[in-house]
């Protein structure tokens, strides 16, 4: 077992972590600052105001981006999960994104800021997504959108929160959800991270990192095949048909992509797969420095986002 594969050694490793990120925050206009995440896509404005979900693990800090004006008398709704391992708390990172899809589809983005490990492990996360996104659902009237046009995505971590998402949903009878968009994401920590082949000697996402964010998440390795954490494994052979429509995006150099490949092709077999794009030449997190590859993938989420939200949709 690696070092950091240790609970107690992840814990510090994490706090380390969470710590220099927010040293990166606080630098004005410097990398990593929320300055330089809110200069990406200029021609993308910036309508968002900041408000809380209350949910049964903590209040849940969300910012809503709203689509242009006169784009619809009540638009349809995106729920947000940004990346950081399930560890840093990064939603002012996704900015561009929310920013992109609120204009280009025409939805109101909840970006949300969740709990993250190892201060609040599996499964405070899974469950504070699940009621942010029922609460959006059930309030939007009171807010000026359509929570029966309702989706869900995730960048990372996020993505793998997404999935957990529409997975609850389906089990618990709702809210109901048009599409899942699910961004390179982890979809099985039951496999050891070095275990797991990427299609390049050195990935972006290194196996040591893997090991900080896998077990700071989920100390137990035991529950690391749950099936909100690891869909993806062998393990969870439950029947997914009904649940949400899926686009899953892959890059094809990621450590992840394996898993997240398998998982489509299981949403795939329960009727449930969209589309799987897989984006060439990409490493993971490959938008939060490659303004093109960006743009294409975030405007193939916009399209489907606008497809599956469509009033006459089915």
């Amino acid at each position: 077992m690696s070092l950091l594969a240790r609970p107690a050694v992840a814990t510090r490793a994490a706090k380390t972590m969470q710590g220099l990120t927010r040293l990166a925050g606080r630098r004005s206009g410097g990398p990593g600052s929320a300055a330089a995440w809110r200069a990406r896509f200029p021609e993308y404005p910036r309508d968002a105001s900041g408000a809380t979900v209350p949910t049964s693990v903590a209040p849940a800090p969300v910012t809503v981006y709203l689509p242009p004006a006169g784009t619809a008398t009540r638009p349809p709704v995106h729920v947000n999960f940004h990346g950081g391992g399930y560890v840093m708390s990064m939603p002012v990172m996704d900015d561009g994104l929310c920013r992109f899809l609120a204009v280009e589809a025409g939805v109101v983005v909840v970006n949300v800021q969740y709990v993250v490990a190892p201060q609040h492990p599996f499964p405070a996360p899974t469950t504070q997504a699940y009621e942010v996104v029922r609460w959006v659902a059930e309030h939007g009237a009171e807010h000026g959108w359509d929570g029966a046009r309702l989706t869900v995505g995730g960048q990372s971590a996020g993505g793998g929160l997404a999935a957990a998402v529409a997975r609850q949903a389906l089990e618990r009878g709702g809210p109901s959800i048009a599409l899942q968009v699910l961004h390179y994401p982890p979809l099985d920590l039951a496999t050891a991270a070095r275990d797991k082949k990427a299609a390049v000697a050195r990935p972006m996402l290194r196996p040591w990192m893997a090991d900080v964010f896998d077990t700071s998440y989920v100390p137990d390795a035991g529950e690391r095949a749950d099936r909100l954490v690891s869909p993806a494994h062998p393990s969870d052979t439950a029947d997914l048909r009904g649940i949400a429509p899926a686009l899953v995006v892959t890059a094809e150099y990621d450590l992840l992509r394996a898993e997240a490949v398998r998982y489509a092709e299981r949403l795939r077999a329960a009727g449930a797969l969209v589309e799987h794009h897989d984006v060439a030449g990409a490493d993971h997190g490959y938008d939060t420095s490659d303004d093109e590859k960006a743009r294409a993938a975030y405007a193939l989420m916009a399209r489907h986002l606008l497809r599956a939200t469509a009033p006459d949709a089915s």
